[in-house]
């Protein structure tokens, strides 16, 4: 087997150890079992909620499960393939074998980034919301552009992306706006987004001078029955108020818009997409994701501290500078991850830099090197 090859080899069998002990494969059969076991429990079904929990707790344990399996036989195959053509000297089968390795190993580093999307709420929904900074219509240009870039992202993952609230600019762009982004991983896959995102351009606006815009995008999960947040009614602050949207396909003019302010933390959300009642509804949820973010950013200050200590930008600054002038690069400032594609990446092309920072560990240090240590 040539080397190339062997190195493939390698690599998936690591990829299986590591997609292994998350799962704790010698154990896994028995989880499974225990789940259907209590799903076939009739009373079960006396409480809904605690069932659809374990219902989905049991189809990741089996999608997981079906996973690893897949993804060692067809290893074995391949390279039973490989040594079959290589005794025989077919060049064909060899060759087939082979770009199915390549292939695989792929496959094998995706499903290895999504085991790590094991946190409390990585597999829930995900609220988005983006905020010019100061600059006026230029920061209200990028936030726009960001917006664009965010929808377009979810849609190519074949997520749903509800409009929950927007203010547009003076002249043009958005100073703000709020969305609503459901599918499996959502809030996982997102959450790395959360920061302050850095433009650098020739000014569009008939300046013909170079300026730097800055916008903040700050994600949180959608809090489902399972999490329960408590919000004092003493605690907040309703208003109603009048808003309109961007034109074209946002325009939105309702005197039913509605702004919740909770008094303790100084969180505020709105809503102003439905009726005023869908909107208290919209806005409420928007608030205990909000606070429950705010308890997981707690859990998680140690992993904030590390990030920092390593010269990384924390959750709340700077993370990514996207420059169209004078030259193409977008780059995120804590992984060092950069592409000159800074068209492919403002036209939702943002894999590549989640992949980057979820595949870092607390400690700042690549999935590599963290395995290799492993």
């Amino acid at each position: 087997m040539r080397a190339e090859i062997q190195s493939i080899v390698t690599e998936v069998e690591k990829t299986l150890d590591l997609l292994g002990r998350r799962l704790d494969i010698e154990t896994a059969p028995h989880r499974l079992e225990e789940f259907n076991a209590l799903i076939e429990d009739g009373d079960l079904w006396n409480d809904p909620a605690r069932a659809q929990k374990l219902m989905r707790e049991r189809q990741a344990l089996m999608d997981a499960l079906a996973t690893h399996d897949e993804i060692r036989r067809e290893l074995n195959d391949n390279v039973d393939l490989i040594e079959l053509g290589e005794a025989e000297d077919d060049q064909e089968v060899v060759k087939e074998a082979e770009d199915a390795l390549r292939a695989l190993k792929a496959k094998a580093a995706e499903k290895e980034l999504e085991a790590l999307l094991d946190g409390e709420a990585d597999s829930n929904d995900t609220f988005l919301e983006i905020n010019a900074g100061a600059g006026g219509t230029e920061a209200c240009d990028w936030a726009q552009m960001l917006q664009r870039m965010y929808v377009r992202w979810a849609e190519k993952r074949g997520y749903k992306v509800e409009l929950q609230s927007e203010e547009a600019g003076a002249e043009a762009g958005i100073k703000s706006c709020a969305y609503k982004i459901s599918g499996h991983n959502a809030y996982g896959w997102l959450k790395s987004e959360s920061g302050v995102h850095r433009l650098v351009r020739i000014s569009p606006f008939g300046k013909g001078t170079r300026e730097t815009s800055f916008a903040s995008v700050w994600v949180y999960p959608v809090v489902d029955e399972n999490i329960e947040i408590e919000v004092n009614p003493s605690d907040i602050r309703i208003d109603t108020y009048r808003s309109s949207g961007a034109g074209g396909q946002h325009v939105n003019t309702t005197d039913s818009a509605v702004r919740i302010t909770h008094m303790p933390t100084g969180i505020v959300v709105t809503s102003s997409m439905k009726s005023q009642h869908q909107n208290r509804e919209i806005a409420m949820n928007a608030l205990k994701s909000r606070l429950y973010q705010m308890e997981l950013d707690k859990r998680n200050a140690a992993i904030n501290e590390a990030h920092e200590n390593k010269g990384s930008a924390g959750w709340g600054n700077q993370i990514r500078s996207y420059v169209l002038q004078p030259y193409q690069m977008v780059k995120d400032l804590r992984t060092n991850h950069e592409t000159s594609d800074t068209q492919g990446v403002l036209d939702g092309a943002l894999d590549p830099f989640m992949a980057a920072t979820l595949a870092m560990d607390v400690s700042g240090k690549s999935r590599a090197e963290a395995r290799s240590e492993g």
